[in-house]
């Protein structure tokens, strides 16, 4: 089973991603891509969520085993770039987010379960100014209009799951109890 977790940032992916491989240390756990290109930016701009919508699809159109539980999928970083574009923000060409919006259904079809962390104001996760709440916001927003859109999800299943950590994790449970065992 592969799955991905995805939401803005501060949102308790790396948390619930934590919770659940510490009950299945069998399950391979992929780190969030910025991560993987090495850099820590807080004010990250359109070509660096651009690079990790990259990095994002290239790990799972590749040769992923299951199970595998996956930080952030292509997904987030259309939303991001999206974001940006309604905040007035510099974005790539139109021919980015349309190859963005490509990748994305490519990584569709190599994925089992999409889980939607979205800011919750039942337990909220507080952000200090450098983390641009406005842009968090705005992508949580978009994100659940992306992940509603079977041309950009394809058979997938998408799941939101809300409520603190415990409660996220036991559904989380529940949802691949249902599906192929992790």
């Amino acid at each position: 089973m592969i799955i991905v977790v995805s939401g803005t940032h501060a949102s308790g992916k790396s948390s619930l991603i934590d919770a659940f491989a510490s009950a299945h240390p069998d399950v391979e756990v992929l780190p969030d891509p910025i991560e993987v290109l090495g850099e820590y930016r807080t004010d990250a701009g359109a070509g660096v969520f651009y690079q990790q919508l990259e990095v994002a699809a290239a790990r799972l159109t590749g040769n992923l085993v299951g199970p595998v539980i996956v930080e952030r999928g292509p997904w987030d970083f259309l939303a991001y770039l999206e974001a940006l574009d309604q905040l007035g923000r510099p974005v790539p060409s139109s021919d980015h987010l349309r190859r963005g919006a490509e990748l994305c259904a490519e990584a569709a079809q190599h994925l089992d379960l999409l889980v939607l962390l979205r800011l919750d104001s039942g337990s909220p996760i507080t952000v200090p100014e450098d983390e641009d709440p406005e842009l968090r916001e705005a992508m949580d927003q978009i994100l659940v209009e992306i992940v509603d859109d079977a041309d950009l999800t394809g058979g997938a299943e998408v799941v939101e799951l809300s409520g603190d950590l415990e409660v996220r994790v036991a559904a989380l449970e529940q949802q691949v109890s249902r599906g192929s065992t992790a």
